[in-house]
């Protein structure tokens, strides 16, 4: 399932009433379990009980063994724990008797809500454990999601309760992220590229840049970013993934290496409900066409090619960027020809709504990037906007919405 579909799935679930947190999360994982896009049988949901000592058993859901109310685990005595407080989500081997003799032998765990500070190591407020007949990467990374997903409403939850917009500060924010921003247009060798970002509030948390890299600068990179969550705190992080990128390719650092040192920087400074979906393209001075790009679970860029006629898209290489530390980023390649046309997006374009609740679409994009080839960058990015604006102008969920266009003239 795609990584940004989870967690829009995950958000819907958690946007159903509820009475408290631990109502919350019955909820999720009812949807889960009962949902067969996320391939488990069953799975607990357990809650550290006051003193930090043990993490007490307090719903179950699904096809598998009933385990007595109230069971506990004691925190000394499950060494697991400590790497949960690590790593958030693990694959392990069940240790415990009692659980053993219910037939769980391979199970699956994410850390939930925020971490407390525990007697020997920090421990998550709730853990989730899921079973499934593959207990697999796939569901590592399904995991994490849907923990990052919860964490981030709980959260949110406890800020709309105890907090208030503060005006100057937001006021100040959207102007230094004005400043942050590159300008609209630039120039490189045979390209040129035009990008428009828009926040849903006064900041959001789209981001677009454009590095000079080498010590020639015969090198571009032209990077697309995305963090969830919308706001003041979105772009906070935002600021710092852009600046961590500049300085990461002053170095000139290999792409993938660079992905998984920004990665495991988000993971260790973010709280655990942030991640970024980022786009990182590297165009070169020698005419050759030759592209190397890492795609960190973002939408696929869409990349028009003139000789054809014919939309491609540049899918996913790596994992969302935080969510799990030390995550692994792969690179690929396209070829550039001239007159074709690169389209860099965020989601809040592909799933702005109408009063219908008709999302605009790939589709929709790809089209109107067929129709407007022949413009310039600017006249591209602009047509785009222009018409997810109007299709979506009475959409009750809108989001941040960045747009970059790369043209190769010569």
């Amino acid at each position: 399932m795609d990584q940004r579909k989870l967690y829009r799935t995950i958000e819907k679930i958690t946007s159903q009433p509820a009475e408290n947190e631990e109502q919350l999360l019955i909820n999720v994982l009812r949807e889960v379990v009962a949902s067969p896009e996320f391939n488990v049988k069953g799975g607990r949901i357990w809650k550290l009980n006051p003193s930090r000592t043990k993490y007490k058993l307090i719903a179950q859901e699904g096809n598998v063994e009933t385990i007595r109310d109230g069971y506990t685990l004691s925190v000394t005595e499950y060494p697991i724990f400590e790497t949960i407080a690590k790593e958030r989500t693990i694959l392990a081997t069940e240790t415990d008797e009692y659980l053993r003799r219910k037939g769980i032998f391979k199970y699956s765990a994410t850390g939930i809500g925020e971490k407390v500070k525990g007697e020997k190591f920090p421990l998550y407020q709730y853990l989730m454990t899921f079973n499934a007949d593959e207990i697999n990467q796939d569901l590592f990374y399904t995991l994490n999601i849907i923990a990052t997903a919860v964490t981030a409403t709980l959260r949110n939850r406890k800020l709309e309760k105890s907090s208030r917009q503060l005006i100057y500060d937001i006021d100040t924010a959207a102007e230094l992220q004005k400043r942050i921003l590159p300008a609209h247009d630039f120039k490189f060798a045979g390209y040129e590229m035009f990008g428009i970002s828009i926040p849903d509030r006064i900041v959001g948390g789209d981001f677009y840049d454009y590095l000079e890299v080498g010590e020639d600068s015969d090198r571009l990179g032209v990077v697309v970013g995305d963090v969830a969550s919308k706001g003041f705190a979105a772009a906070a992080e935002a600021f710092y993934v852009s600046a961590a990128l500049r300085m990461g390719v002053g170095y000139q650092t290999q792409i993938s290496s660079l992905m998984k040192k920004l990665n495991n920087l988000v993971y260790l400074i973010f709280p655990n409900d942030r991640f970024v979906s980022l786009f990182y393209v590297e165009l070169t001075s020698d005419n050759s066409g030759f592209c190397t790009f890492c795609n960190a679970g973002h939408n696929s860029p869409f990349l028009f090619k003139k000789r054809t006629l014919q939309v491609v898209s540049l899918p996913a290489t790596g994992p969302l960027i935080g969510p799990a530390h030390n995550s692994k980023f792969n690179t690929s390649i396209f070829h550039f020809d001239v007159d074709d046309v690169l389209v860099i997006y965020t989601d809040g374009v592909i799933e702005a709504m109408n009063e219908t609740d008709e999302f605009y679409g790939e589709e929709r994009l790809k089209k109107r990037i067929m129709d407007s080839y022949n413009y310039s960058p600017k006249e591209i990015a602009q047509l785009i906007i222009e018409d997810v604006q109007k299709f979506s102008f009475q959409d009750k969920y809108s989001d941040d919405k960045t747009v970059v266009v790369i043209k190769r003239f010569k």
